[in-house]
């Protein structure tokens, strides 16, 4: 089985600056992994190129068996789902929950003269339920919590029924009941073995959901590990990331880390 992301020396050039510098990763289809690195690492940017939103200066990035320059980007992005803040400001403030979800299916964004199906009702309702804002179907999407619009924005992601989803620091400004919720909910979908292959971002080894299996670690767009989580997660990996003394710990299949 071909793997479903394939970064092969991959560069990212603004100017002078290197955003991704020499890059190679590979992700699997049963894989869950977390990137992680502090600002100005080259997250973002390197989920933006394999969730085919911008190309890469120079390397060669294949995603679901398709080479980026060489495909129909609108073709294959129907295939992959995507949460961002990037993406959550695009959606009307006045957009209803289930039209924000539903929408996806046509991707758009604010619902218009598109034809929907029962089928596409049945999906949306069913995403909602699953992200726990079924009861938030006709709220208007910028009366919302912050928890709330990043339940929503996943529901969107997933509707499609993509086989990658990209998840970009989808617990950023919460609280910490609105983490800790989410958080249980994205681990029962990394564990769900009929979810898609997932990739999300994060500042903090607090917020990793359980069940993710692998993590990239990235500073000033170079990697500083990539792997299995048990064997890569490790103090002298931390600190390099960082540039400080930090130590990590696991409990109860999740993640803490603190100065030394």
């Amino acid at each position: 089985m071909n793997p479903v992301i394939e970064v092969s020396a991959v560069t990212l050039r603004r100017g002078r600056a290197f955003l991704i510098d020499h890059l190679s990763w590979t992700v699997d289809e049963s894989d869950r992994w977390v990137i992680i690195g502090p600002n100005g690492a080259g997250k973002t940017s390197l989920v933006q190129i394999v969730s085919t939103r911008i190309f890469p200066t120079s390397g060669q990035v294949r995603i679901l068996d398709e080479t980026l320059g060489r495909v129909d980007v609108f073709e294959l992005r129907p295939r992959i789902g995507v949460s961002s803040a990037a993406l959550e400001m695009q959606i009307p403030p006045n957009e209803k929950v289930i039209d924000v979800v539903m929408s996806a299916s046509y991707a758009v964004f604010g619902r218009w003269h598109e034809d929907y199906t029962n089928i596409d009702f049945m999906r949306a309702e069913s995403l909602m339920k699953q992200m726990k804002v079924d009861h938030l179907a006709e709220r208007r999407f910028g009366t919302l919590s912050e928890g709330e619009r990043q339940r929503t924005q996943i529901a969107r992601a997933l509707m499609t029924d993509p086989e990658l989803l990209f998840l970009d620091e989808p617990t950023a400004g919460l609280d910490l009941t609105g983490r800790e919720l989410l958080l249980a909910t994205l681990s029962e979908l990394a564990l769900d073995p009929s979810s898609p292959t997932t990739v999300l971002i994060t500042h903090h080894v607090e917020e990793i959901p359980a069940g993710i299996t692998h993590a990239l670690f990235l500073k000033r767009g170079r990697m500083v590990a990539a792997g299995p989580i048990d064997m890569v997660m490790t103090n002298e990996v931390l600190t390099r990331t960082f540039d400080m003394p930090l130590t990590v710990n696991r409990i109860d299949g999740r993640w803490y880390s603190r100065g030394i």
